[in-house]
């Protein structure tokens, strides 16, 4: 994310309060929301467009330029959650689709334990292992207990490098926004495509997988566009309805009760408060570690969510196909015209859902 800040004009200085003010926005978002309505609704940056801003480089050198983007990229959302028939539409995603999604988009990441234990053995290993014995003895504290160790293990690795290059106490720096149409329509809505098409759909597909079928999608998109385009004059690119870090809140692994689940995401929302806080530290701690090792953590995080997901894809008999597809063509992770392939995915998984369904009635006539 901050790379991509600093690829369309954003100083260190600002770049900094572009996490800053993320962090604060999905937390208080978070946290409001999960308790008004009683459900696990969490939030995050968007991480497709940060890629998407580390693509557009050449799109402009102006920072200014960029946050006019988006605000225009905030206020999109905004309007969609404004019009109740694409809000309904996508929050009906039927369940092999939505399920089969979520374990797409999981597969590359549990696969990352596999490959880190081989590449990065000394470092990985130690991880997996105290996951491991604690899984087993204590499953709640199977994923905290890898983060511990997975923090030692960079510290030990790294030395004290890391920390004496840390910013401690990142500030909010103000940026006025250049309303320039050129970089908001080459930049500002092909934002808006992939955090719709990237975040919030996966977002709620993840939600109906476990059983959260009616969340209320117009606030949730009118109050993260909102939060996004004000968010954006503080260097920030625009915040959604989360999708990965969801599957842990929602799931099973956060409470056996579904009607509790929603406590994991305030929680949640208070966790990134203090990260927003220490952005700096954590900034420097992440950048000190092999990509792959902060990946394999996630892996094992999200074991217990993939597993959700497959076995809900492939409930029914008759959609396994479907489920099938959508779930290889997610997995494959192609990006066409600069969207992902979650959204490439629900497209083809509805294709092939229709074309079946109109087959057997054909034959069935």
């Amino acid at each position: 994310m901050i790379a991509g800040l600093i690829a369309v004009g954003a100083t260190p200085a600002q770049a900094a309060s572009g996490l800053l003010v993320l962090c604060l926005s999905q937390a208080v978002i978070a946290m409001v929301m999960s308790w008004r309505y009683k459900l696990p609704l969490s939030f995050a940056w968007s991480t497709p467009g940060a890629a998407l801003l580390v693509a557009a480089q050449a799109t402009t050198g102006s920072f200014a330029a960029a946050v006019g983007a988006f605000v225009a990229c905030g206020v999109l959302i905004v309007l969609t959650g404004l019009w109740p028939a694409l809000t309904r539409a996508m929050t009906r995603i039927p369940k092999p689709i939505a399920s089969a999604m979520l374990a797409g988009i999981l597969f590359p990441i549990c696969l990352a334990p596999v490959q880190a234990s081989v590449e990065l053995p000394f470092l990985a290993l130690p991880i997996v292992v105290v996951w491991l014995v604690l899984y087993r003895l204590a499953p709640r504290w199977a994923v905290p207990g890898a983060l511990v160790v997975t923090v030692i293990v960079i510290g030990m690795s790294a030395g004290g490098d890391w920390l004496s290059s840390a910013v401690v106490a990142p500030q909010l720096s103000f940026v006025a926004p250049e309303i320039d149409p050129r970089v908001i329509v080459s930049l500002g809505l092909p934002l808006y495509v992939v955090t719709m098409a990237g975040q919030n759909v996966p977002g709620f597909a993840v939600l109906a997988t476990f059983g959260y079928t009616r969340p209320p999608a117009s606030t949730i998109l009118i109050g993260s566009g909102a939060l996004s385009a004000v968010g954006a004059l503080f260097g920030g690119h625009a915040i959604n309805l989360a999708a990965l870090s969801a599957a842990l809140m929602a799931g099973p692994d956060a409470h056996p009760d579904p009607e509790r689940r929603w406590v994991s995401s305030f929680a949640g929302g208070a966790s990134y408060v203090v990260l927003g806080l220490g952005a700096g530290l954590a900034t420097a701690l992440v950048s000190a570690s092999p990509p792959l090792l902060i990946t394999a953590v996630a892996g094992l995080a999200m074991l217990g969510a993939m597993v959700s997901g497959i076995t809900a894809a492939l409930e029914d008999p008759q959609h396994r196909i479907v489920a099938i597809v959508t779930f290889l063509v997610v997995a494959s992770g192609v990006v066409i015209g600069g969207v992902g392939s979650a959204f490439w995915g629900l497209l083809v998984g509805g294709v092939v859902m229709l074309w079946l369904g109109w087959t057997r009635t054909k034959s069935a006539a």
